[in-house]
């Protein structure tokens, strides 16, 4: 049994076979579909609760954990969290090799966490010079956070920073461009989209944007 959001699904039908059933979802539904995944296999059923990307990377395996284990013990299903590739790894690596040092990720969707706290974790990986992953960086209903995210950013490193969009990754519509931080062109930028901020050190050659593992005067071992 599939279980997960239908535009996920789709992507996957061509691998479903004849005996496997799905269920369809729509966006803001997560919990009704975690709730719906565990009391099929509760049932018995042998049960697959499709996110995008890595599960447990913003995806669906947190919240349908902390269902399971309001469960009691002995009613409680089988449960197996597989890793996948999130849009942080599939970005760097059409991008070259911008993680080769410490870095974070921060969603700025504030539906679930108080706008306060994103700013406070961007100013700490600004001051921690981090290379950043912003997820959910831009929506019709959320169109100025980005920009704050920028002006934290640039606090700490300079305007010339590489910055990745990375757009419907893995997707047909895939596109991948690279920018500065000062001229980051946040207009282009929606909740499809992955913003990938390299740190002080990070630069771009030949079409591609690498960050290395040590710091000017830092010997590697």
């Amino acid at each position: 049994m599939w279980v997960g959001y239908g535009l996920y699904l789709d992507l996957l039908e061509p691998l479903r076979r004849p005996d496997q059933l799905r269920s369809d979802g729509s966006l803001t539904e997560e919990r009704q579909r975690c709730r719906e995944a565990l009391e099929l296999a509760c049932q018995g059923l042998t049960v697959a609760l499709v996110s995008s990307g890595d599960s447990g990377i913003y995806g669906m395996a947190g919240l349908a954990l902390e269902q399971w284990m309001a469960l009691a013990p002995g009613d409680r299903p089988g449960f197996t969290v597989h890793p996948g590739v999130s849009a942080l790894q599939l970005a760097a690596a059409r991008a070259g090799a911008p993680l080769m040092h410490d870095f974070c990720t921060i969603s700025l969707s504030d539906r679930l966490t108080p706008w306060g706290v994103i700013e406070r974790r961007l100013e700490a990986a600004a001051a921690g010079d981090f290379v950043v992953a912003l997820y959910n960086p831009r929506s019709r209903g959320r169109d100025w956070q980005l920009a704050r995210a920028q002006e934290l950013l640039l606090a700490g490193r300079p305007a010339s920073t590489p910055v990745v969009l990375a757009r419907q990754l893995g997707r047909q519509e895939e596109a991948v461009s690279l920018h500065s931080l000062g001229g980051l062109p946040v207009e282009q930028v929606d909740m499809l989209t992955l913003v990938l901020v390299g740190n002080s050190s990070s630069r771009v050659e030949g079409g591609r944007m690498v960050t290395p593992r040590g710091y000017p005067g830092a010997e590697l071992s």
